[in-house]
């Protein structure tokens, strides 16, 4: 019985989370054979402010990165952290 647990940074659209359900799911049966009605996924949606790498939140990056467009510095990493 697969429990997946994921933690994703917030601000995806419900039809962005049903895809990842779904994937989830069919990844889970494709792999170990899982049946779905057995299979349990949790998504935990974390504000962009709670949620930090190398001491800086996904929003101090986000608000950064707009400033280093303007400076031509490469652009920050902000993808499903």
């Amino acid at each position: 019985m697969p429990l997946i647990d994921v933690s994703i940074a917030e601000g995806r659209s419900p039809e962005q989370l049903r895809g990842l359900v779904a994937a989830l799911h069919r990844a889970a049966e494709e792999s170990v054979g899982a049946l779905p009605e057995n299979t349990t996924v949790i998504i935990r949606e974390v504000p962009a402010t709670h949620w930090s790498k190398a001491n800086q939140t996904i929003a101090e990056r986000q608000a950064a990165a707009p400033a280093a467009q303007f400076t031509q510095e490469a652009p920050v990493e902000t993808a499903a952290e």
